[in-house]
């Protein structure tokens, strides 16, 4: 009882947000059938087991990126789209190479390093980095001690903050380390720099990510390591011993490749050159099968399409699924994406992400103007039967959030966070952690939103 009347209590503000504008009848069960197709029909589980089994990692500006471009255009084909192309974008080209090696002791003690270069970095030549580990855990720390890491190799350990109930502001506080450490750290002239994984759980699996360099500073080698391990060497430094890593990377940036967006259109009836935006992004990291990040929120924008079309409805507004190129490393995609749109002076009244995994469904984050965000949240009932009801989240996602630019109001789909960076840029991001189901409630809330944006606008 005491949690219902908490659950009351959280809706109230929405509810009388809500209180000037109440859904139709109409629009409740329209999304009905829409929830039905997807729950019974839907593709999206078998598109993502393709994408994950015979297709694997799509790190941009490889072989498998353009697997996973041409395999997605015809999946949207399939959709039934009435137009689908290509879109040419620019990504940058970098390679892990020979799978990375690493040690750490302390006295007579050798133990194993699970680590895995950053993203972006750049590898150690052929050579392996050897030196005293120098932890910090804050950047000031790190400014403090300033030249005293010369020659060493610096620890950014960095936990995601467990009081967090939503993972992604942990997630958002703690990258610093990895998103600009290995910069600082070679201003102050350390020669290497190992980052505590963002992940919420102790695990043995390093997670991945990119890294961005200062051009001022030099570029030193980089990698993550495990939970585990960072929660060992911290302890073996506190305890006062010396801690030693040694690390070989292969890695190298080979500059720029060319590759693609892909996109699916269903043309408005009424208001064809308005657009609604609906995509995630194609690219994944190298390590795994990039089945949550973003495999997913592909599969499901597809299935937006494909409910569309296979229900009868056809919006007002043109509705286009896209498939965004390089979000990980680069967002190449939707620069390329934002500067047609700008070229062509298109419309873009609406963009939806999804790029948080394709857990159950909770709501959705919202990155629009007062009025619009009210607009929103008047419908915010006819998901409340489906388990979705938080609309008070705000912010978007990377790629659309491009888009903001043009004056496009945002949204993002919210999933249940608490599992996402178990398996986020890591090797564990794998088809079989994916439940078909929660893919499927994703697809059909996206599916209603998009075209209650379309049939009512904002």
């Amino acid at each position: 009882m005491k949690n219902g009347l908490l659950f009351l209590i959280f809706l109230l503000p929405v509810a009388f947000s809500q209180a000037q504008e109440k859904p139709g009848a109409g629009d409740r069960l329209t999304i009905k059938r829409i929830v039905d197709e997807t729950m019974i029909n839907s593709t999206a589980y078998e598109n993502l087991r393709f994408l994950c089994k015979k297709i694997g990692p799509r790190l941009s500006g490889s072989d498998n990126a353009m697997k996973a471009v041409y395999a997605t255009e015809k999946m949207l084909k399939d959709a039934g789209a009435d137009t689908v192309y290509l879109q040419p974008c620019t990504v940058p080209h970098w390679v892990r190479g020979a799978k990375e090696t690493g040690s750490f002791t302390a006295g007579s003690k050798k133990y194993l390093l699970h680590l895995t270069a950053l993203g972006n970095s750049e590898g150690s030549k052929g050579k392996t980095i050897e030196a005293e580990i120098v932890e910090v855990k804050t950047m000031e720390e790190l400014a403090v001690l300033g030249s005293t890491v010369k020659g060493k190799i610096v620890f950014f350990n960095i936990p995601m903050n467990p009081v967090y109930f939503n993972t992604f502001r942990a997630y958002g506080e703690s990258g610093i380390g990895r998103r600009s450490g290995p910069a600082q750290a070679a201003k102050y002239g350390a020669i290497g720099v190992l980052v505590r994984s963002l992940a919420s759980n102790p695990d043995d699996h390093p997670h991945t990510g990119a890294t961005q360099y200062n051009d001022s500073f030099p570029k030193i080698p980089a990698a993550a390591i495990s939970t585990n391990d960072a929660n060992k060497i911290s302890t073996l430094l506190a305890s006062g011993k010396k801690v030693r890593a040694a690390f070989k990377t292969n890695c190298t940036m080979l500059g720029t490749a060319a590759s693609f967006n892909v996109i699916g259109e269903i043309r408005g009836t009424e208001f064809p050159d308005q657009i609604v935006d609906v995509g995630g992004h194609l690219d994944s990291w190298d390590l795994a099968e990039g089945a949550e990040d973003d495999g997913t929120g592909i599969v499901q924008s597809i299935e937006v399409i494909r409910v569309l079309k296979a229900t009868g409805l056809r919006p007002k507004r043109t509705v286009r699924a896209v498939m965004f190129m390089n979000e990980e490393n680069g967002t190449g995609g939707a620069i390329a994406y934002l500067a047609n749109a700008k070229q062509k002076k298109e419309q873009h009244v609406f963009a939806l992400e999804s790029d948080n995994g394709g857990f159950t469904p909770r709501g959705f984050s919202l990155d629009m103007s007062d009025e619009q965000i009210k607009r929103v949240q008047s419908w915010a009932p006819l998901f409340y039967e489906y388990g979705v009801y938080d609309f008070n989240g705000r912010g978007s996602e990377t790629d659309i959030g491009y888009l903001k630019e043009t004056g496009t109001a945002l949204a993002g789909l919210s999933p249940d966070s608490q599992r996402y960076f178990d398996v986020h840029h890591a090797e564990t991001d794998v088809f079989e952690n994916v439940s078909k189901r929660e893919v499927d409630l994703g697809a059909a809330d996206m599916a209603a939103l998009i075209w209650l944006v379309s049939e009512h606008g904002l």
